[in-house]
């Protein structure tokens, strides 16, 4: 089977593959650059960019970590990163993934839209105005990751009523995936809810607004997984954990280490300050937590709002900032390692380029 472009808004991703969005720093400008260099579509996260660079960008540090949501997203870092991933892959598209749950939301996407991001990819949460903030912008295209067809109509609904607009394509992401769901614990585990189950009843929801291309994401793996995704009516996929195990991936070497380890059995759904369960590798970390004896909790960043300036984080034992970041850093003991439920098939760091080859040819 050869793939068909993959068409976001006026934008052409020659490889039907997006690669997710993973913070802090795990796809930046190495990563990003690349993957759209050999023609993916190559995701910024804009989580944690005041990390960016020996957090040469925070304009202040308390006890060396990025003070308040204005450092901790960073605009001078996100613009720098931005342009560093355009060096590497010249005019082909990039997007940047923007939480919907994080504090200045509005002020990071129009920071994104200013240092020339193409597509903005928005989840946690349901980013029903989303488009007020690309005002300006008129060929940035908007993308909103969603895990039901309900989630996609309430969002059309309001943008074409608010907006006169619907999403350029919309990524629907099932309970494998790593980082945040968007499920409760019982219903990641429920059969309508998988992936493959999802597809349809979104293709058929995205029809009814013009044909919104939808991409599926949360564990597929190979090539196998994408043409059964695009079997089943997806225009492409997204894929976040895959990419760790590249060369070009911008997280550090240990957390590389602490996925290539991982075995089946360690990677969990667990708690998380911004209110929705989370995937990812039990660690030192993990077990601090369960006996209450993590690091201590001092919310220096404020980075989402659910966690209400941490009061979510001492309520589930850690603040999700500084242990993303500890991993970042390659702090094994107390760093939180997210990945997708096939994480444990990691076994090899190899080039982007080759990844992308193996995906589209499967070799």
């Amino acid at each position: 089977m050869s793939f068909k472009l993959l068409k976001i808004g006026k934008y052409k991703i020659e490889k039907p593959i997006v690669q997710g969005g993973m913070g802090v720093g795990i796809s930046w400008d190495k990563l990003a650059g690349n993957v759209s260099k050999e023609g993916g579509l190559g995701v910024i996260s804009a989580v944690g960019t005041g990390y960016y660079d020996n957090k040469k960008y925070s304009q202040k540090l308390v006890a060396d970590r990025p003070l308040s949501e204005a450092n901790f997203y960073s605009p001078e870092a996100l613009k720098k990163i931005i342009s560093n991933a355009r060096e590497i892959c010249g005019d082909k598209p990039l997007a940047v993934n923007i939480l919907y749950a994080m504090n200045d939301y509005g002020r990071v996407v129009k920071d994104a839209c200013e240092g020339g991001a193409n597509i903005i990819i928005t989840g946690a949460g349901l980013p029903t105005n989303m488009p007020e903030f690309t005002e300006g912008y008129p060929d940035v295209a908007l993308v909103p990751i969603v895990s039901s067809a309900k989630a996609l109509k309430i969002i059309c609904k309001r943008w074409q009523k608010r907006y006169n607009r619907v999403p350029d394509a919309v990524i629907l992401e099932g309970p494998k995936s790593g980082g945040h769901q968007g499920f409760s614990y019982e219903e990641c585990s429920k059969e309508e809810n998988q992936l493959e189950n999802l597809v349809k009843p979104v293709v058929e929801e995205a029809e009814k607004w013009g044909g919104i291309p939808v991409i599926a994401a949360g564990g597929v793996w190979d090539k196998n997984d994408i043409e059964e995704m695009i079997g089943l009516g997806a225009s492409g996929v997204q894929m976040g954990t895959r990419f760790i195990g590249t060369h070009e991936c911008d997280a550090h070497d240990n957390l590389k280490k602490v996925l290539l380890n991982a075995k089946k059995e360690d990677i969990k759904l667990m708690s998380s300050p911004v209110g929705y369960p989370a995937q990812g590798v039990v660690t030192n970390l993990t077990h601090l937590v369960e006996k209450r004896e993590g690091p201590a909790i001092k919310c220096i960043s404020n980075c989402v709002a659910p966690c209400k300036r941490g009061e979510e984080a001492k309520e589930v034992g850690f603040c999700i900032a500084d242990r993303l970041s500890d991993a970042f850093l390659g702090n094994v003991e107390t760093g939180l390692f997210f990945s997708g439920t096939n994480g444990y098939r990691l076994n090899e760091i190899i080039s982007v380029k080759e990844l992308l080859e193996k995906l589209t040819k499967g070799e």
